[in-house]
Formats: structure tokens, C-alpha cells, sequence
């Protein structure tokens, strides 16, 4: 079998504090797996700039003009880390015969890569990198994560445990991928409905050696909702055996008041009757912001915008015509120094 050609596809986002170790470890990587004849030295990494406001580009386009390894693609705006997934990917896909994505704080074990790749040359088309434990995570965070997943599960959504975004997909997986044309795209449940032939590697995932992370727990939140929107109709069917059960105890609740009635047992009470009115009132309003939410979603998809816009890319266009004369003495007179970065937000 001949060497494939690989690309590793880094999302990034104001990640100046990580790039530049980043940079130096996927190379030597890259480096080491040529070397064993496992991928081609036509093999790239691809970093893809999710819209930064720090010189996470500048040092990316700096990188690539004197690293062989190292390539760019800036998008115009902020994106999202799912868009600027998909835009490394879909960028990669037609020179590559094999993607591996991974985030750019590298907490994810770039060593287990060349099981990736001798996975995939024993014939997967998708192998998905699994967290063996979550030592490194705190209580609240595993037990959250760990319970997403397994709500998941029980909405039937066909989730692999304890994955996130890295994993590797040969050019015909990320071909049918392709063919998803939502604008929610939520990777981690559409990449096992792809069904192509997957297997697993399983790796402990390491601190974060600089930098602040991108997923507070306002965004996890985000996320996991997003994903559970995105892939489900369960909470709306909850909703609605919640409406049911709360019709058939009024009902109850009715009958036993007629009854008393009769029997001139009654009792006059404000507190009851408000409190019933405020607590159908609270599922009323919940009922109705959950269908808002899926009424949101298909309003997205309709308008059928592009889901990312590339500004700049120097992996699809040969070397002499990526800069032109004056653009390129600019970045080679650029010297980055990281204790004069500038700090982010």
C-alpha cells in the first residue's frame, strides 16, 4: 500500500499562547511518521483560524512560509469550532487521503496518531481517539459530561462514550459527510450515522499546557443543548407526556372537588387556586419555548447560509501564488517574540 497522505486539521482560536509548541510537536510528528513510511511526506497540518483577534494567524502564516509541514486557512469571521471543523476538513478532503482532527491545545495525545494510521490502513474509514478515564477533569465537569453522554444514548442517539472531536476519516467518509447539509452540525452524532467500517483508540487526555480554554461551562451548556436539539424530538415528546399526565390529574383533582361539592364539604382557598394557575402557567411557557427552539432551528436551516466564508488559504494554492512579492517580505520580516504577546480576553 502506498504511504497516504495525511492532513491534521487544527481549529484555532486566539491560541497564540499554545501555537507555536503546537506547531513544533505536530511537525515533528509528521516528521517521524514520514520517516517510518507510514504517511507521505506530501502530508500536511492545517490550521484553521476560527476568526482570532490575537496573532494566532500571523503566526500560522509566518510558520508556513518556512515549515514544509505547516499550512493555513483564515476564515473571515468567528465561526464556531463545529464550522471551523467542517472547513478544515472539507478543505483537506480532496488532497488528502486520510484527515485526523484535534484541537490545538493538544490535551489530546498526538502520540496515538500512528495508531490512527495503522488503523486505517488495516481498512477503517473512521477511527474515533476515546478518553480512557477523566482523571484530569474535575468532579462537576466528569459527571456532567459523562451524564450528556449518556442522555444521549437514551434519546437514541448513537453517541461513542467518552469522545469528543478527535478522530481520524478517510477521504470517503468525509465525501459522504459531505452530503449532511444541515447548518446544525453537530459532529459527534453525525459522524457514527456515516456507518462506514470505525473502530477505536483509546488514550488519557493530558492539562492544557497554555491558554485559557474555549469551553467554559456557559458554552458547554450551549453545546449539549445544541446537540440534544439537534439530533432528538424526545424533550418535545416529554413535553407532551407532561401535558397529558398534567391534564389527567386535573381531571382527578377536578373530580374529587365535584365530589366534595356534592357532599357541601367545600373550602374556599386562594393558594390553591393560584398556585394551580401559576404551575400550569410555568409548563405552558416551558412547552412553548421548547417548540420555539426546534421552530428556530428549522428557521436556520431554511435560509440555507453558508455555515463558514474563507478569507485567506495557503493549503489549496501552490507556494508562489499564495503571497504576492510585498505580502511575503512582510511576514518575513516578522518576528514574534512570546514574551511581548499581547494578553487576550
Amino acid at each position: 500500500m502506498l504511504e497516504p497522505i495525511l492532513t491534521i486539521v487544527v481549529p484555532c482560536f486566539n491560541e497564540q499562547e499554545v501555537l507555536p509548541e503546537t506547531i513544533s510537536q505536530l511537525s515533528a510528528l509528521l516528521r517521524s511518521l514520514a520517516r517510518e513510511q507510514l504517511v507521505s511526506i506530501k502530508s500536511k497540518i492545517l490550521f484553521v483560524d476560527d476568526g482570532s483577534m490575537d496573532l494566532t494567524w500571523q503566526i500560522i502564516h509566518k510558520e508556513s512560509l518556512k515549515n514544509e509541514w505547516v499550512t493555513g486557512l483564515k476564515l473571515s469571521r468567528n465561526a464556531g469550532h463545529q464550522n471551523a471543523l467542517l472547513a478544515g476538513l472539507f478543505t483537506a478532503k480532496d488532497k488528502s487521503d486520510c484527515v485526523v482532527s484535534i484541537d490545538a491545545d493538544l490535551q489530546d495525545d498526538i502520540s496515538v496518531i500512528r495508531e490512527f494510521i495503522i488503523k486505517f490502513r488495516e481498512g477503517n474509514d473512521i477511527v474515533y481517539g476515546v478518553r480512557e478515564k477523566r482523571e484530569t477533569d474535575s468532579f462537576f465537569k466528569r459527571w456532567t459530561a459523562e451524564g450528556f453522554y449518556k442522555l444521549m444514548r437514551k434519546m437514541g442517539v448513537d453517541l461513542v462514550f467518552n469522545h469528543a472531536d478527535f478522530r481520524l476519516m478517510s477521504k470517503r467518509a468525509l465525501q459522504e459527510l459531505e452530503r449532511f447539509e444541515e447548518v446544525n452540525m453537530f459532529l459527534r452524532g453525525i459522524v457514527p450515522l456515516i456507518g462506514m467500517r470505525s473502530t477505536s483508540v483509546f488514550y488519557d487526555r493530558k492539562e492544557r499546557t497554555a491558554g485559557e480554554t474555549k469551553y467554559p461551562l456557559k458554552k458547554m451548556l450551549a453545546f449539549a443543548f445544541d446537540g440534544i436539539t439537534s439530533f432528538s424530538v424526545t424533550p418535545i415528546r416529554f413535553v407532551l407526556l407532561v401535558g397529558v399526565l398534567s391534564f389527567f390529574i386535573s381531571f382527578l383533582v377536578g373530580c374529587y372537588f365535584f365530589a366534595l361539592k356534592i357532599t357541601g364539604n367545600t373550602t374556599t382557598g386562594w393558594t390553591s387556586l393560584i398556585t394551580s394557575i401559576w404551575l400550569i402557567g410555568g409548563l405552558q411557557l416551558i412547552a412553548i419555548g421548547l417548540v420555539g427552539e426546534y421552530i428556530g432551528k428549522i428557521y436556520k436551516e431554511s435560509k440555507r447560509r453558508p455555515k463558514y466564508i474563507i478569507d485567506r488559504d495557503s493549503y489549496s494554492l501552490p507556494m508562489s501564488l499564495q503571497l504576492k512579492k510585498q505580502e511575503r517580505e512582510q511576514y518575513d520580516t516578522f518576528e514574534l517574540d512570546l514574551r511581548k504577546l499581547p494578553e487576550t480576553n
